[in-house]
């Protein structure tokens, strides 16, 4: 592997976690490979991670000293409808990719989520047990299973739900609460289950103090989470965003119901990672402020 510029190959580069994690790398001077498949934009590499063949002539071809597997079917109606497509994506060629990986010395962070826990009682460690409410929660559990059965010294790494600069306001679960504040429509927003929201950059700071810290030989291995430092519903995140752009929310009515599929409190221990010296947190405000002012 190499010690001074580590080459990366990152999936999922054209999502939101994955567009931050390029750019970080790019800052970094890091020799970075991204690879995308619906929306494959400039110097990406379009792959279709279910084709077996198309994956191994990729890993053969660019040779990575690191994975950052970022690539997968997040949004949880969408599986609830496509759950033998997005086993596919989610569970078996994350298995296929860890196996290559495991083969050609290549290090993995593979991204899983806060949804593997039914929300009962956080905050979570990354041993407790899991219990996933939704077939998306279950096919990320799936996932974790078969990175690390293919590629045992894989790190996982949990994150909550994200939010970022987005390239339209619906495409994370946050930004899009945008439209519901602009529009003058009555509606209802989840005052009930809670959040620990993550800024991409953050996110993609830490992956990239983990890829550091591999690199100066330490052992990064296993299971690590990341949660925000602000616990927020949906509705007190619409309260933050009326604050900061000076828009009328009377419109906007809390909901007290408890949501489907939904863990009721997330919330992760991240000791593990501060314990390596690894954190990274924007202020909700703040973060929210900068990715949205575009879109007013």
């Amino acid at each position: 592997m190499s010690s001074t510029v580590p080459r990366i190959l990152v999936t999922g580069a054209s999502g939101l976690l994955g567009r931050a994690v390029v750019r970080a790398l790019k800052e970094k001077e890091w020799d970075v490979v991204g690879i995308a498949f619906s929306r494959v934009g400039p110097e990406l590499i379009k792959c279709d991670l279910t084709n077996p063949e198309a994956v191994s002539t990729l890993i053969n071809k660019e040779k990575p000293d690191f994975i950052i597997h970022a690539a997968a079917e997040r949004f949880p109606d969408v599986v609830e409808n496509k759950y033998e497509e997005t086993l596919l994506l989610n569970v078996k060629a994350s298995g296929h990719l860890s196996s290559l990986a495991h083969q050609h010395g290549s290090k993995v962070i593979h991204i899983s989520t806060d949804y593997v826990f039914d929300g009962t009682s956080p905050p979570y460690k990354a041993n407790d047990k899991c219990n996933p409410l939704s077939k998306y929660g279950q096919t990320k559990l799936d996932s974790e299973e078969a990175v690390l059965r293919e590629c045992p010294d894989a790190c996982i790494l949990r994150v909550p739900v994200l939010y970022g600069p987005v390239e339209r306001v619906d495409e994370s679960a946050i930004t899009c609460l945008l439209s519901a504040l602009k529009n003058s429509e009555p509606k209802t927003v989840s005052h009930y289950d809670k959040r620990c929201p993550a800024h991409v950059r953050d996110v993609a700071g830490i992956i990239l103090d983990m890829i550091s810290l591999s690199l100066k030989g330490e052992t990064v291995n296993g299971i690590f989470q990341w949660s925000g430092r602000e616990k927020l519903t949906k509705y007190e995140m619409v309260l933050i965003m009326s604050e900061v752009f000076s828009l009328p929310h009377d419109h906007i009515t809390p909901s007290y119901t408890p949501g489907e599929l939904r863990p009721y409190d997330p919330e992760m221990d991240v000791s593990r990672l501060v314990d390596l010296g690894i954190s990274h947190h924007t202020r909700f405000e703040d973060g929210i402020k900068e990715c949205l002012s575009p879109w007013l």
